[in-house]
């Protein structure tokens, strides 16, 4: 099944079950729910019958008097309360029958809508085959294309595969297939420099941080720009964190640090999301993708604790603990991202635990020093149900990564500031970039209770960075 399987045309011509949203606070627990507008009143007598309320969380499905669904009801949140999302919609596929569906008000029609739908149908099923059914489809209101819609609920799914696929399956080699896979699709440029050829490339940190794996380490890159590019294209550099699995290195894991490893490549997998929705819609962006693919593996030549490795830019880290490898592999895709201009340069990574405890895992940290950028992206985040919180730059920790023997410590040893102190290591390694944000993701939805958002990978901040390069590319 893909995006456009549960996504429809307004012309589609199959028969379709509306649905009337009512907002939770015109029906609480034990009351009578308000009268629907546009719902018979043989419907809204059902709904009393049963003793629906918009606060169930559980739609409604009225029957018709041939024994079928006449309607479907479901209660929607209020903005501003602990359960509104702008993507409430895409909690409904899952809890309705397989069949066609539309919104039966037109106030409650949007592009936004359709990307909730969308990603609330996504399913992972490569190892476990469900029955095959008809899917939930969701006609898109009258004179809208649901081809936009499509694409971006496309990239979500294409990172959410990249990171539920164990390590087995999505090791470097893989990922540089999944890279050549998209850039084919949409006419762009990809190479890869690999194993040995790191070195003679100059990417030392890159390869020492995967040698001692028996799967090459490599460095994979996209090029794109629409046909008819204008001359004032905006230039966007990602940069995603390809790390498929982390032992830990010398420094190892416990067994549950390393359960959910496979998903250390979620960076690269949000990378991979975005360029997507950006080729897809063709934005007038001169597209720069720079993925570091390794596996964090221990062997007899892995890189060890107390290490003085010299990066691209000649500039010598100490190894303070081979954990701390994400943050390696960057500076050297940093480096090179930074030896061409860009008006945009962001950082994608499962970088730190430090994020998850400051801010949980639904709410990715950013890090940007340009307060315009910074302002967008907390008002856009909102705005499509992919937040997230920015951290500051703390220029007084940046001495906390110093070291004695080298220019700079992969580690601060301390209980503290983990996530700051990682992005302030980053930021060492920035250059030639008119702006800059870096995201500290979990890439992973732990529960199952978030509408649009199954338990498993996600891309978080991908969406995000869609509105915003968008819009920016549009002026």
């Amino acid at each position: 099944m893909i995006p456009s399987d549960v996504l429809a045309a307004s012309t589609d011509p199959r028969p379709s079950v509306p649905i009337y949203l009512l907002p939770m606070s015109d029906g609480e627990p034990g009351t009578e729910p308000r009268i629907v507008k546009g719902l018979d009143a043989a419907g809204q007598a059902w709904l009393q019958a049963i003793g629906w309320s918009a606060s169930s969380f559980k739609p409604a499905l009225v029957p018709g008097e041939d024994g079928g669904i006449k309607a479907i009801v479901a209660g929607t949140p209020s903005p501003g309360t602990r359960d509104w999302t702008p993507l409430f919609l895409g909690g409904l596929p899952a809890q309705l029958p397989a069949g066609v569906y539309h919104l039966a008000s037109p106030d409650d029609a949007g592009r936004q809508a359709l990307i909730a739908w969308g990603l609330g149908c996504y399913r992972f099923d490569r190892y476990k085959p469900r029955p095959s059914s008809e899917p939930r489809v969701l006609k898109a209101p009258a004179g809208m294309d649901p081809a936009k819609a499509a694409a971006i609920v496309e990239g979500i799914w294409l990172g959410r595969d990249l990171i539920n696929t164990p390590a087995s399956d999505m090791g470097p080699d893989e990922l540089e297939a999944a890279a050549r896979a998209l850039a084919k699709r949409h006419g762009a440029k990809c190479s890869a420099i690999v194993g040995e050829a790191l070195l003679a490339g100059n990417f030392p940190l890159i390869h020492a941080v995967g040698r001692a794996s028996p799967r090459a380490p490599r460095l994979i890159e996209i090029t794109w720009a629409r046909p008819k590019a204008t001359r004032s294209a905006m230039k966007v550099t990602l940069i995603g964190k390809g790390v498929c699995f982390d032992t830990g290195g010398l420094d190892i894991k416990s067994a549950p640090g390393m359960a959910l490893m496979k998903k250390d490549m979620g960076g690269a997998a949000t990378a991979l999301a975005l360029a997507h929705m950006i080729m897809s819609a063709k934005l007038d962006v001169s597209l720069r993708v720079l993925i570091p693919a390794v596996e964090n593996s221990i062997a007899g030549n892995a890189f060890r604790p107390g290490d003085v490795l010299k990066s691209r830019a000649g500039r010598t880290v100490e190894i303070g603990n081979t954990d701390a490898e994400g943050r390696l592999v960057l500076a050297d895709a940093l480096c090179l991202a930074g030896e061409q201009p860009a008006d945009l340069m962001v950082t994608f990574a499962t970088l730190t635990g430090a994020a998850r405890a400051a801010l949980g895992p639904d709410l990715p940290p950013f890090y940007t020093d340009d307060e315009q950028l910074a302002g967008e992206l907390a008002v856009r985040g909102l705005a499509v149900g992919d937040p997230v919180w920015r951290l500051p730059l703390w220029k007084p920790y940046d001495k906390l990564i110093d070291s004695e023997i080298a220019e700079v410590n992969n580690s601060y040893e301390s209980p503290f500031a983990g996530s700051i102190t990682a992005a302030l290591f980053l930021h060492r390694f920035v250059e030639k970039a008119q702006r800059y944000a870096h995201f500290d993701i979990y890439g992973w939805v732990p529960s199952t209770t978030k509408p649009g958002q199954p338990k498993g990978g996600e891309a978080q901040a991908a969406r995000l960075m869609f509105e915003v390069i968008r819009a920016r590319s549009a002026r």
